[in-house]
């Protein structure tokens, strides 16, 4: 396994990693990709989880517009990304805050990118500053770093493939 730096990531988006990005040059980082806000919404009900999903409730949103800036206050939200990931079966990724998010005073909570998932993610945004943050539209929020596998494996097929595309 090894983590994919610039030059790989660059190749691997001319065959189709990530699509939809904003300005390859700016997002394209030493050790991973920068993932831009598309949309955020706000939490309007609780959600269920169980074990093996029969159960399983998303919670509901409403999404927040905006149509440069939008302001959050201390809380949880839900954001979409605007890029599309097509990880193919030998590739995972895993998404990180970026430093300057969490010096104004929030984080981005992320799960892992399994092989084969394709699709325009969705993150939570947790600001926990007490005055709020301002995001602009197309903002850098997470860096994506992804993980070379020692081999294929079974791709992913859960629900969320292709979500939001």
């Amino acid at each position: 396994m090894c983590v994919l730096n610039s030059e790989e990531i660059r190749k691997r988006i001319e065959r189709g990693l990530i699509r939809n990005f904003i300005d390859l040059n700016t997002q394209l980082q030493p050790n991973g990709f920068d993932c831009t806000l598309k949309s955020v919404a706000r939490f309007k009900s609780a959600g269920k989880i169980d074990f093996d999903n029969s159960q399983r409730i998303l919670a509901e949103t409403e999404e927040i517009e905006f149509k440069d800036w939008v302001y959050l206050p201390q809380g949880i939200y839900k954001a979409v990304l605007n890029e599309i990931v097509k990880l193919d079966d030998d590739l995972m990724a895993v998404a990180k805050p970026r430093s300057s998010l969490v010096r104004c005073g929030a984080n981005v909570i992320t799960a892992v990118w399994d092989a084969g998932y394709e699709g325009r993610s969705e993150v939570a945004i947790s600001v926990h500053n007490p005055y709020g943050i301002w995001l602009k539209r197309d903002a850098r929020i997470v860096q994506l770093v992804f993980i070379n596998l020692s081999s294929k494996t079974r791709r992913y097929s859960g629900i969320y493939n292709f979500e939001n595309i």
